[in-house]
């Protein structure tokens, strides 16, 4: 069974490198490693240039202009020739050596379509110290209504499954990943199991937080989202959401 994990990135010459090396260090065998480069001017080819044989062939990518992280993605899977696909972002990393073996573990079971779990995050140049821990252990389709969501770093799905669902949606400024959940949990139906793992380590900064105007974009993201799929909510349901990261960080 082929994993293929995606990364799309632009300038992440800074970090690329520390996430490059825990795809390289995974213990599972049979892995495909897909970055997509949205023409970067800061030196990231060079990086993932440097890495490439190191991963003995295992590794596609390129470097063009896109249109946006979502573009990227989508990119990323059309490339894809892996069994499972998963997203690791160009400023993450893998928590452990064995996240992707323990995935691929539970896609034996062959009623299974996607797999999930948990991502915790750092501060920049304090990689010990978790400031907020993310479980999708709670997690149930019908939190979708109220923002809530699998970890997307950790969410990985039978390449199928995006064959028959389609791609993410391009023109979401932030949501698009949500929109995905949205879809493929409340339209397709898609059957996950929760695996009890922190996948991902997450610096951070990330788009949806960056400040108040970012969150309430990913507000109108997130009930577009659910509205295009058929699914009712409103903006002060999706906004519960805020209130519940609230006990999510670490004091």
């Amino acid at each position: 069974m082929k994993i293929s994990i995606i990364t799309a990135t632009y300038n992440s010459a800074q970090t690329l490198g520390q996430t490059i090396e825990s795809v390289i260090r995974q213990t599972y065998p049979d892995i495909e490693y897909i970055v997509v480069d949205g023409a970067s001017t800061d030196g990231t080819q060079q990086i993932v240039q440097r890495y490439e044989s190191q991963l003995r062939g295992k590794m596609k990518w390129l470097s063009e202009k896109d249109g946006g992280i979502y573009d990227a993605m989508n990119k990323g899977i059309q490339m894809a020739t892996g069994d499972i696909v998963g997203i690791l972002n160009s400023d993450d990393y893998f928590t452990s050596d064995d996240i992707i073996e323990r995935a691929a573990d539970a896609f034996n079971d062959k009623n299974i379509d996607a797999v999930y779990g948990d991502i915790h995050f750092i501060r920049d140049g304090q990689p010990d110290k978790c400031i907020r821990y993310y479980s999708s252990k709670r997690f149930s389709p019908i939190w979708l209504r109220f923002g809530f969501m699998p970890a997307h770093p950790s969410f990985y799905c039978r390449r199928e499954i995006f064959k028959k669902a389609g791609l993410y949606k391009t023109d979401y400024q932030i949501g698009s990943d949500y929109e995905m959940m949205v879809r493929l949990f409340m339209k397709h139906h898609i059957k996950a199991r929760y695996l009890p793992i922190d996948f991902v380590t997450m610096r951070t900064g990330g788009a949806s937080t960056r400040n108040v105007r970012s969150r309430l974009q990913l507000i109108k993201d997130d009930v577009r989202g659910c509205r295009e799929n058929g699914i009712y909510t409103n903006a002060l349901m999706v906004s519960v959401k805020f209130l519940y990261k609230i006990f999510e960080f670490k004091l």
